[in-house]
C-alpha cells in the first residue's frame, strides 16, 4: 500500500494560474512512489523550489540507476543491451504541494526486481519532448511510457479521474501488472509489432513544445540550469493549453477530441480494478459497456486489437475514437473462455466526461463561466426546490476573486447561486456541458443570459465570454 499522506498537506490553487497541476494527487502520489524507491531528497523542508529542482538532479545522477532527462541516452542503451524502456514523464517538484509523513515504506520487494529488467528513464520536463511519440493526457503531471528500443509503445500507466480520490486509478499492484505485462510482450516482440502499431499516435499539430506560437520564444528544447531551471521548464499541462490556444487563436471552437481528451473509462460505464491491467470490477446499469455485454470479472486483452497492460491503456484506445462515434471490438477472457464484445459509441459520448478535476478546467471557466466552479445541485437540495431530474441545476461553489476569474463576481453572480438556466438552455446538466455548449457556440466578447436561484428569488444575469 502507499504511505499514508500528511494532513497537513497544502495546495494553493491560483485562480489566475495553473500552479493547482503541478500539486495534484496524482504528483503526491508520484512523490510517495518514488521516495519508495529512494528518492526522497529531493523533497525537503526549508528548500526554494529552485534548491530542490537542483538537488533532485544531484541526488538521482549520483544513484545512477535512473537515467535523468536524457531520452537519447536511454534509448541508445535499449538498443545495446536488448532491454525494454521505461519513461516516466513528471513535473518538478513543486513547492505549493506535498507534505508528505516522514514513515515512508522502504524499496517495494515486486517493483524494484521489476524495474531492473528496464533501461530506466526519468524525464522531469517536457522541454524538446517529441510529441509524434510522447502522447499523454497532458492534464496529469505524471504518465509512464513502456517502448521498445526502435520506438515502438508497449504500454502507458497512469490514469486519473478524481481531483483527490487516486486510488481507484493507480496502485503499486497495478504498476507491476503493467510491468509484466510490458515484458511479456518485449519477450513476444517483434511477432506482435503489428498488433502494437495502434499504440502509436497520429503527428500532432508541432513536433515538439517549445514549437507552439504560445509557447516558441519563451522556451527551448532544454532545462536551463545556468539561469532559472524552474522557469525554463514547459510543464505537461502547457502543452494542452496551448494547443487549445491554437483553437482560440483562429477563433475555431474546441473540438470535442481537445475539450474531452483521454475519457475515462468510467464515462462508458466501466468501473476497472486500478490493481490489474485491465480486469473489470463493476458495469454501470444502461451504460454503453453494459449495451456491449461487459460483466465483473472480464479481464480484457485486447481493444481495438491492441494488448493492454493497464487502465491508460483502454484510455488510450477511447481517446482514439471519434467524438461522431464509432464501433470498438475488444477481446475479454471470462470464466476462463475468450469472449468478443463490440462497444458501441454514438456521436457526442465524449460529453459523458468529468472536466472538473482537469487543470484545463480552470482556463475554461474563465471563458464560459467568469472564474464560477458549478456542481450539480444534488438530490435532497433538489427536492426541497421542486426541481425534477432532468432540470438543470448547477450550484455556484466558487466564486473567483482575482482577474478574469472575477468576471462572474463583477457581474452579480454568488456562492450557492444555482444556475438553471443558461443561454436558453435548461438540459446543461452538468459543467462540462456548460463548457460545451458555450465554448462551441459563443465568441469572445458576446454576453449570455443566465437565470439563477437565489434563496426564493429568481435572478437574470448575464456571463461574459473571455477568451
Amino acid at each position: 500500500m502507499l504511505p499514508l499522506l500528511s494532513t497537513r498537506i497544502a495546495i494553493i490553487l491560483a485562480e489566475h494560474s495553473f500552479d493547482f497541476a503541478r500539486g495534484d494527487i496524482m504528483q503526491r502520489w508520484l512523490v510517495a512512489w518514488l521516495v519508495v524507491l529512494g528518492f526522497s531528497g529531493a523533497i525537503a523542508n526549508g528548500q526554494t523550489r529552485e534548491e530542490k529542482v537542483r538537488n533532485d538532479k544531484q541526488k538521482i545522477e549520483a544513484e545512477g540507476f535512473w537515467i535523468y532527462n536524457d531520452l537519447k541516452t536511454a534509448f541508445a542503451r535499449g538498443k545495446q543491451t536488448g532491454k525494454p524502456i521505461l519513461v516516466v514523464l513528471r513535473c518538478l517538484p513543486c513547492e505549493e504541494c506535498v507534505k508528505l509523513d516522514d514513515d515512508l515504506i522502504d524499496q517495494d520487494e515486486i517493483l524494484r526486481p521489476l524495474l531492473e529488467q528496464f533501461i530506466c528513464a526519468r524525464q522531469v520536463a517536457t522541454n524538446g519532448l517529441d510529441l509524434s511519440l510522447f502522447q499523454f493526457d497532458t492534464d496529469q503531471s505524471w504518465a509512464m511510457f513502456l517502448f521498445n528500443a526502435d520506438g515502438t509503445i508497449y504500454g502507458r500507466f497512469g490514469t486519473r479521474s478524481h481531483r483527490t480520490e487516486w486510488n481507484g486509478d493507480v496502485s503499486l499492484p497495478g504498476m507491476a501488472e503493467a510491468l509484466i505485462g510490458a515484458l511479456e510482450l518485449h519477450s513476444n516482440y517483434p511477432a506482435n509489432k503489428a498488433a502494437l502499431a495502434g499504440k502509436r499516435g497520429q503527428p500532432v499539430e508541432f513536433a515538439a513544445p517549445e514549437k507552439f506560437p504560445s509557447l516558441a520564444g519563451k522556451f527551448t528544447d532544454s532545462l536551463d540550469y545556468s539561469g532559472n531551471v524552474v522557469k525554463s521548464c514547459i510543464h505537461c499541462h502547457q502543452i494542452g493549453d496551448a494547443q487549445r490556444d491554437l483553437y482560440i487563436s483562429r477563433g475555431q471552437p474546441f473540438p470535442e477530441e481537445v475539450l474531452f481528451p483521454y475519457p475515462h473509462p468510467k464515462s462508458i460505464g466501466l468501473i476497472l480494478d486500478s490493481e490489474a491491467r485491465a480486469k473489470v470490477l463493476q458495469v454501470e446499469e444502461n451504460s454503453w459497456a453494459a449495451r456491449a455485454g461487459f460483466l465483473a470479472g472480464d479481464s480484457i486483452n485486447q481493444m481495438a486489437g491492441q494488448p493492454l497492460v493497464s487502465i491508460a491503456d483502454v484510455q488510450w484506445v477511447l481517446h482514439n475514437v471519434p467524438a461522431s462515434g464509432g464501433q470498438v471490438v475488444v477481446d475479454v477472457t471470462r470464466n476462463r473462455q475468450p469472449v468478443q464484445l463490440t462497444l458501441e459509441l454514438p456521436a457526442g459520448w465524449r460529453r459523458a466526461g468529468d472536466l472538473s478535476w482537469r487543470s484545463s478546467s480552470w482556463g475554461l471557466r474563465r471563458i464560459a463561466t467568469g472564474g464560477l466552479l458549478l456542481k450539480p445541485l444534488d438530490e435532497p437540495s433538489r427536492r426541497e426546490r421542486k426541481l425534477g431530474d432532468q432540470q438543470m441545476a448547477l450550484r455556484v461553489d466558487h466564486v473567483g476573486q482575482y482577474d478574469a476569474h472575477a468576471a462572474g463576481k463583477n457581474a452579480g453572480f454568488q456562492q450557492h447561486d444555482i444556475l438553471v438556466q443558461v443561454d436558453g438552455r435548461r438540459d446543461l446538466m452538468t459543467e462540462a456541458a456548460v463548457f460545451y455548449h458555450l465554448t462551441s457556440t459563443r465568441k469572445a466578447g458576446e454576453k449570455v443570459d443566465v437565470t439563477v436561484m437565489r434563496g426564493d428569488q429568481k435572478i437574470e444575469l448575464q456571463l461574459p465570454i473571455q477568451y
